[in-house]
């Protein structure tokens, strides 16, 4: 046998191998990680080559209703804990791989250059504020806090006629970038993102305000045993990983 046609078996006899061990991860993932999870897949795949990481983002509340309805999705990461354990309890999720990796942070935000911003509490009543975004709290957890803040700072009835309501948190930030909403309550994560950062200003919402929103991740029940979805959620955990989310104003574990 030459060596040229050696190498051709040889090629031909591992390459279906090597076609088996690449694997794609998909990734549910609440709307609010869209810009630090880009981050955090870059420095997986970097350590786990074979792993191919495809996230799609959405409302948790929508994200668990399409994972219960079939949707292939191998890790779900939510904006809060309560969706995945609903994903749990419904047979959809390992029980034993939730974890937390996050803390969220809620703000105030405008990119009105002229609408004064003294206090939250201000920004809601000021006149000027016609349009105040906020997430559907049915189904976004950080729409759900900012209700809350809302509720404790006894602003609901002035609220309530400015509210306008986004399908997820990204849209309400592109409410309140677009001046569609005067002023709308965001994630941090969004407005230190490189395309909102030097747009506008915030108001940290008190953390006291609102219920602590620990962000959490589970392996589906499609990827029960798979090695790979168990490896990327502890990989959240790393230290890349947790360095990227400080970086996007998130607490961690």
């Amino acid at each position: 046998m030459t060596t040229k046609r050696f190498w051709i078996i040889l090629f031909l006899w591992l390459a279906p191998a090597a076609l088996c061990s690449a694997q794609t991860l998909r990734i549910a993932a609440a709307a609010n990680l869209m810009f630090v999870l880009p981050a955090i897949d870059a420095d997986f795949a970097a350590t786990h080559p074979g792993i191919t990481v495809t996230p799609v983002f959405g409302s948790s509340g929508n994200l668990v209703s399409q994972i219960e309805q079939g949707a292939p999705f191998d890790v779900f990461l939510s904006a809060d804990i309560e969706f995945p354990r609903k994903l749990i309890a419904a047979g959809g999720a390992d029980a034993s791989t939730l974890k937390t990796f996050a803390y969220g942070k809620l703000v105030l935000w405008s990119t009105q250059p002229d609408l004064p911003m003294p206090t939250i509490a201000a920004v809601v009543r000021n006149s000027r504020v016609t349009r105040l975004a906020i997430a559907n709290p049915r189904t976004a957890p950080y729409g759900r806090a900012a209700r809350e803040a809302i509720a404790r700072l006894g602003l609901l009835e002035v609220a309530e006629p400015k509210l306008v309501t986004a399908e997820n948190i990204a849209q309400t930030a592109q409410f309140v970038s677009s001046g569609n909403a005067e002023a709308g309550f965001v994630a941090l994560s969004l407005v230190l993102a490189p395309n909102l950062k030097d747009r506008g200003r915030w108001l940290d919402v008190p953390a006291d305000l609102y219920t602590s929103i620990a962000q959490a991740g589970v392996v589906t029940h499609r990827a029960a045993g798979n090695e790979s979805a168990r490896a990327y959620l502890e990989f959240l955990s790393s230290p890349p990983a947790r360095s990227a989310l400080a970086r996007f104003g998130y607490g961690t574990p």
